[in-house]
């Protein structure tokens, strides 16, 4: 039987995960087996710069906390897995699908976006949304067609006052 020092180390890690999971708004699970640790090494400092981390937990301190916080993600906890937490919802969800785009040992498993568990598709989609700011430019885009019109239509109308 496990000594109560080992058990109180687990709790504590169970604990850990309990709270990332609560506190990220993007939470993916994703196999990193083959990737070296120049490239591991890479994608930690990206998700760094997004407010995000990757974490490696044994599956089954993983599936004790996520059994304690009601979420399921059975068939997914088999074998090796690193767990992303990110603060904010799209932007780590971008740098890891593009970071798997560009390397073919890293494969998106699940994820947990907003507490709700969302499957690779949903998390493609996630990760096509354009950012805050390309948001903006086709909002101004958009805007500046009816700005254009209207000058033209007033130049129009001024020209028809002037004959």
């Amino acid at each position: 039987m496990a000594s109560t020092k080992i058990l109180n180390a687990k709790k504590e890690i169970v604990a850990e995960i309990t709270d990332k999971v609560k506190n990220s708004e993007s939470v993916i699970v994703f196999q990193y087996q083959g990737l070296t640790v120049d490239e591991l090494s890479e994608l930690r400092k990206k998700l760094r710069e997004v407010k995000a981390e990757v974490k490696v937990y044994k599956n089954t301190l993983l599936k004790r906390a996520l059994d304690d916080l009601n979420i399921s993600l059975d068939g997914f906890l088999e074998g090796p897995n690193a767990i992303l937490f990110g603060e904010s919802l799209l932007e780590p969800i971008k740098v890891i699908a593009d970071f798997a785009k560009d390397h073919e040992k890293l494969s998106i498993r699940v994820g947990i976006i907003s507490g709700d568990v969302a499957d690779l598709a949903t998390i493609t989609e996630y990760a096509n949304i354009p950012s805050y700011e390309g948001l903006l430019t086709m909002l101004a885009g958009g805007m500046i067609q009816y700005v254009r019109d209207l000058s033209i239509g007033l130049n129009l109308y001024a020209e028809s006052l002037e004959k």
